[in-house]
């Protein structure tokens, strides 16, 4: 039996839906929406003694559903099919005396002007505005011209729809324009997402009068899980909104009935703000046996350690996933900005939600167990939040990290799964009379002041390797002693403070684009100028080109660890310009004959690598390559004379050298900083 339309046109045609209804028969046709699911949002609107107008009623169970349970009975249902209302006629007439059916186009109706308070229409203007032509839009403003004309001020015009983009923006712009407030809501799913995928949404416009001159909209969406409707800007912010809601249903959908072969990102947000509170992501691992206990997990990631390799990278929650020993493992990032009440609280707000992206096969009433490092969310404090016209919003944050030690760090909000500058605390000390803190409280009050910088760590593994390169200086059997150091991108301070502190008779020169950056590196991370260290600030490629014009050789080391603002390009550290040829040639114009330069290189990008480490080969023959594990990072040591070259056993032995000769008696080493560790893995290239 084909009931489907030979084309979109015959939706509007009453022959087609005389035929439609005569080949169904008796049972009812529901588009979509079952009456559970739509009663919450209909009781909000239809009330016991409103006048309620139901538009392209069909032989759907809705308007009888609504008077059955007492929300309504006046209620007045229109077709332009004879069949159906015949139909509608028969099997209501003796159970539902004050409900009427009436054979009317809804273009043309016979009703007096504002002679209902409700106008109910599920699936009707879907069904009508198949298509953007300008035919089928002359009718849908025909039908929204006539529901306006017999709705009263004040009433409400109710469309049950499935909010394709052009029909859901058709609407709200018509309506909006005539000065009507515009709500959508999400209908709450039945959960069986083998039945219907897409989310069903009520466009609830009520009518107000026109005041002349007046532009002001008041556009809402109101979501499924909450009630507080959120105002949106324009019908294209609306429109988007939905469409947020539409993927997610359709990516619930998909997960739920197949494993993920790549690994599934999406945010949740806050209700109130609409900022991101939870970045989720979807971790199947095929390596793992099924059984009734390891189908699904949620694994909270703690605050401020969702940018560590085991949490951060796509390979590190692979590892993750298969260590914890689960089919699908969802980690959870809390963001910065909000507020959380533990891992209880968390659990409480998330438990319904992530139910909807449980793996295929899992038993029903399968309790899913949440997971996280010691069992807490960690602890992270924002310290400082600030602007810059070149780096952007950024924020200085203490976090704990894996044990009991804590750091502070520096993000750039354009890229916020990036630490900029990290610095390890030293133990808080508390303010002038205060007590001590008990030993059995083990979290920092945020009354304590933060802890003094530990400039003997180094945090950053690429930091621990640019040092490294320092081995490379001096003759066969000398070690570096008086250095000229150039340190291109200041940060927190941490790399030119320890080249400073640990190397005594250095001078460095640091150049910085951004005063910002410097105040922070004073204020936050324990950075003094003094004698031996100077700060200028400016752009690095005028600084070392005027260095060049001027004052050629007298560098013998000279450090780029500075990041560039554009995320379009594949390469975050350096900015291209910082790798041209031309530009190169007068970095080796500063350095002295033996110097080296050594370069933080973060380039996702494989071709434009090639193509930088090519460029740097053309200007310094000499090339040792040091890969950061875990990370993108390369840091490259690069020499001008051959002569410099070093096999590995003998850089071995610099390192030993240097570091005994770093460890001085009373001043503080990290043990876990082993300089020949970092020239293992130095390639030539």
């Amino acid at each position: 039996m084909e009931l489907l339309p030979r084309s979109p046109a015959e939706f509007g045609s009453a022959r087609y839906w005389d035929r439609f209804f005569r080949q169904r028969g008796q049972r009812p046709f529901e588009w979509y929406g079952a009456f559970p699911e739509l009663c919450p949002v209909l009781h909000k609107y239809v009330r016991p003694r409103d006048k309620v107008l139901v538009v392209g009623c069909g032989n759907s169970e809705l308007s009888e559903q609504i008077y059955d349970v007492g929300m309504c009975e006046d209620i007045v249902n229109i077709d332009i099919s004879d069949a159906v209302i015949r139909q509608m006629r028969e099997r209501s007439a003796s159970t539902r005396p004050k409900m009427s059916y009436l054979l009317m186009d809804m273009l043309q109706m016979d009703f007096p002007d504002a002679h209902f308070q409700v106008v109910l229409d599920k699936g009707t203007l879907d069904a009508l505005l198949t298509d953007e032509e300008e035919a089928t839009l002359a009718k849908v403003d025909q039908m929204f011209a006539e529901i306006s004309r017999v709705l009263q001020v004040g009433g409400r015009y109710l469309c049950v729809s499935l909010a394709q983009a052009h029909v859901l923006k058709k609407a709200v712009e018509y309506f909006s324009r005539e000065g009507w407030v515009v709500r959508v809501h999400q209908v709450a799913s039945s959960g069986d997402k083998q039945q219907f995928v897409l989310p069903v949404f009520v466009y609830v416009m009520t009518k107000f009068r026109k005041i002349p001159g007046s532009a002001a909209q008041i556009l809402e969406i109101c979501p499924e899980e909450q009630d507080k409707p959120m105002r949106v800007e324009s019908a294209e912010q609306l429109v988007a909104a939905v469409k947020d809601r539409q993927h997610y249903a359709l990516l619930c959908s998909q997960i739920s009935k197949t494993p993920c072969r790549e690994q599934v990102s999406l945010d949740l947000c806050d209700k109130g703000s609409g900022k991101p509170r939870y970045t989720l992501h979807v971790v199947d691992c095929p390596s793992v046996k099924p059984s009734r206990d390891n189908h699904f997990a949620i694994f909270i990631i703690p605050q401020g350690r969702e940018t560590e390799w085991l949490f951060g990278t796509e390979e590190g929650r692979r590892q993750l996933a298969a260590s914890a020993g689960f089919g699908r493992l969802l980690t959870v990032a809390l963001h910065r900005e909000q507020h959380y009440e533990g891992m209880a609280g968390i659990q409480a707000e998330l438990s319904g939600k992530v139910m909807e992206l449980a793996p295929p096969g899992l038993p029903a009433r399968q309790q899913v167990p949440f997971l996280s490092v010691g069992g807490d969310i960690g602890v992270r404090a924002v310290r400082h939040c600030g602007s810059s016209p070149l780096s952007g919003e950024f924020v200085v944050e203490d976090v704990k990290g894996d044990g009991t030690c804590y750091f502070r760090r520096l993000i750039f909000l354009q890229n916020r799964n990036v630490v900029q500058s990290e610095a390890r605390l030293l133990a808080p000390t508390p303010l002038p009379g205060q007590k001590k803190r008990r030993k059995d409280k083990k979290k920092p009050s945020p009354t304590e002041a933060p802890g003094a910088i530990d400039k003997s760590y180094l945090c950053c593994e690429h930091h621990k390797a640019m040092v490294a390169g320092l081995c490379l200086l001096g003759g066969p059997d000398a070690l570096p002693g008086e250095l000229a150091v150039l340190v291109v991108g200041l940060g927190g301070g941490s790399l030119p403070l320890f080249v400073h502190d640990y190397f005594s008779q250095a001078r460095v020169a640091v150049v910085e684009i951004d005063p910002s950056m410097l105040e922070v590196a004073t204020r936050w991370f324990g950075f003094s100028q003094g004698d031996r260290m100077q700060v200028h600030v400016s752009d690095g490629l005028d600084y070392v080109a005027k260095l060049a014009a001027e004052a050629p050789a007298q560098y013998d080391a000279v450090m780029f660890d500075v990041d560039s603002k554009d995320l379009t390009v594949g390469m975050s550290c350096p900015p291209p310009a910082f790798v041209e040829k031309p530009f190169l040639q007068k970095v080796k114009t500063i350095l002295k004959p033996e110097g080296v330069f050594v370069l933080n290189l973060v380039c996702r990008d494989a071709r434009l690598k090639e193509s930088v480490l090519a460029t740097l080969r053309d200007v310094f023959p000499l090339l040792y390559a040091r890969r950061i594990q875990g990370e993108v990072n390369e840091i490259l040591w690069c020499q001008a004379g051959p002569a410099g070259r070093r096999c590995p056993a003998e850089l071995g032995a610099r390192a030993r050298a240097l570091e005994g000769a770093l460890r001085q008696p009373g001043r503080p080493w990290d043990s876990s900083y082993v300089l020949a560790d970092m020239l293992q893995a130095v390639h030539i290239l």
